[in-house]
């Protein structure tokens, strides 16, 4: 029964995954290879040379992730808040920057899968802080802010289900 269990999250993963952009999808893809070290991203995703320099600058951003996973700030005290929103700010800033996530449903999944499930409760404010700041056009702000639910922003609790679905880079066979 546990394999069901998994299995239907699994498709209902993938699903969520395949209702993003073909933009998103890959830059979902990309920022877990970067994230993860799963590939060199720079071989994999850099078709020409605005993209290496994008890469480049998404490592570099990248660099807090490893310390934001051990970082896990106490979800009642506001001791570590300063130095863990800080970073995951930095970090949501640069990616929503990019101009390629559009919606919180992509924000999140992506950060579930580089982080954690643990980070879920920290994911709104993330968010709205990031898509609030100035680097961020006026109209996307707007687009990104009027992407995230009432529910997703005011939720009571949040899963500490793992993700299943790491979506990776998938070679194109030759015609």
């Amino acid at each position: 029964m546990t394999y069901l269990g998994t299995a239907t999250v699994t498709i209902s993963e993938l699903r969520e995954f395949a209702s993003f952009s073909a933009c998103e999808q890959r830059y979902i893809r990309r920022s877990l290879d970067v994230g993860l070290g799963r590939h060199d991203a720079f071989e994999l995703w850099g078709r020409n040379a605005t993209e290496v320099i994008s890469i480049r600058k998404q490592y570099a951003a990248y660099d807090d992730i490893k310390a934001l996973r051990t970082a896990r700030p106490d979800d009642v005290s506001l001791d570590d808040v300063e130095v863990f929103m800080g970073k995951l700010l930095r970090v949501a800033a640069f990616d929503l920057s990019q101009e390629r996530i559009s919606s919180f449903a992509s924000f999140r999944f992506l950060y579930e899968r580089l982080l954690g499930a643990w980070v879920r409760p920290w994911l709104p404010g993330a968010f709205c802080g990031a898509a609030a700041l100035p680097q961020i056009p006026p109209e996307r702000r707007k687009l990104l802010l009027h992407s995230i639910s009432e529910a997703a922003a005011t939720a009571p609790g949040w899963s500490d289900r793992e993700p299943c679905f790491y979506p990776e880079w998938i070679e194109k066979e030759a015609a």
